[in-house]
């Protein structure tokens, strides 16, 4: 039975849904490759399914392929990101569709790896295979929005955490923070670790709160990322949390030019990588180089939790992509310590505008999902 134009486009759309929630396994344990899921399905079932393998290897694709074996010929293929085209570590994956006999393809998203960027697609139509690209489009960007961002302007995806009263305080005017909401929203914010490749915090939350910045949801310890902390003149004491557990979670600090090599041997030797910057305006290390060496370094999904002058230095660069924002059923007042310092602004109109694009409900707190960028 031939398929009328309006119920393939849904049939597209179901399949392609169901390779986007593959893909989300693979967020915070593939990079510096992307979160990619792949389908194969024939005679409208699905024999086969695959989503990026930890490290980024082996592909979808790949996965799928070898779950569908023979019935891959003449199927068709769901996949987030358009196959890969280059020889690297492993064969092409668009040759490995090619060779598996699938009759068409459906990519949600082209991918901007220069090493790609239209070659996959065109090399599946050469072999005669049916090529249909944009399906769920909007959504694939969603997903792998910091792998896009770090081939095209080498930076990673910025996200924002922040726990606060109703009335926007991190903490008392004593500095006491903990803690700001409940259980709920606690395990949430370790579910947001272990979707993302680094966490950062300035060094004046590890100074307060001595954290260990990892994921304690159990099953998923293994997926902590990896731990970066902002720190100007290298005030990471040897004996805090992170310190002590450098050698079990990589803990990176991005410091200024000109500290005391004594004082980064201290920290090397105890397994800390020291990465050094050039100042930015504000005497600071500049945040845009330091994006560009995380990127380079292969992250691709930054969060960043604290505290108030590295979030507020992050938004005044437009460096932020998104932000959660948790809001407790508490009020401390107005000496209590602003979720952000100084944007320096005068006038309203140049206020930060941003889109909400979720919120839900977490026991007596409330998430809200904003994105930065609204066009």
């Amino acid at each position: 039975m031939v398929m009328s134009p309006q119920d393939r486009d849904l049939t597209d759309q179901k399949f392609m849904k169901m390779a986007l929630q593959l893909a989300r396994r693979g967020l915070g344990q593939v990079a510096p490759n992307p979160a990619v899921g792949c389908l194969i399905v024939k005679d409208n079932l699905v024999v086969g399914r695959g989503h990026t393998q930890v490290g980024g290897r082996p592909h979808a694709e790949v996965v799928a392929l070898s779950e569908a074996g023979d019935h891959a010929k003449g199927a068709t293929a769901y996949v987030t990101l358009e196959p890969c085209s280059h020889h690297g570590k492993t064969p092409p994956c668009a040759e490995a569709l090619i060779n598996a006999g699938v009759a068409r393809v459906v990519v949600a998203m082209g991918d901007p790896d220069e090493r790609v960027d239209g070659d996959g697609v065109e090399m599946l139509r050469d072999a005669g295979v049916e090529v249909t690209v944009g399906v769920l489009q909007k959504q694939a960007l969603e997903n792998n929005l910091g792998f896009v961002l770090n081939r095209t302007i080498s930076r990673p995806k910025v996200m924002l955490k922040t726990a606060t009263t109703l009335d926007g305080k991190i903490a008392t005017h004593t500095g006491n923070s903990q803690w700001i909401t409940g259980p709920d929203a606690r395990r949430f914010g370790h579910m947001l670790r272990a979707k993302n490749d680094a966490i950062m915090v300035g060094i004046g939350t590890v100074l307060a709160d001595d954290p260990r910045l990892d994921c304690r949801i159990p099953g998923l310890e293994n997926r902590s990322p990896i731990r970066i902390v902002a720190d100007t003149r290298l005030r990471l004491p040897l004996t805090s949390e992170l310190v002590k557990t450098a050698n079990e979670i990589p803990v990176w600090v991005l410091t200024l030019k000109g500290n005391a090599p004594e004082r980064i041997d201290a920290l090397e030797d105890l397994g800390v990588k020291v990465i050094e910057l050039c100042a930015g305006e504000s005497g600071y290390p500049d945040m845009s180089e330091a994006l560009n060496v995380l990127s380079e370094a292969g992250i691709t999904r930054l969060l960043v939790e604290g505290g108030s002058h590295l979030q507020a230095s992050l938004v005044k660069e437009d460096l932020v992509d998104e932000l959660y924002w948790f809001r407790a059923s508490k009020l401390v007042g107005g000496d209590g310590i602003s979720v952000l310092q100084s944007l320096g602004l005068d006038l309203i109109a140049d206020a930060v505008s941003m889109k909400l694009a979720d919120h839900r409900q977490l026991g007596d707190d409330r998430l809200e999902i904003y994105n930065f960028r609204t066009e």
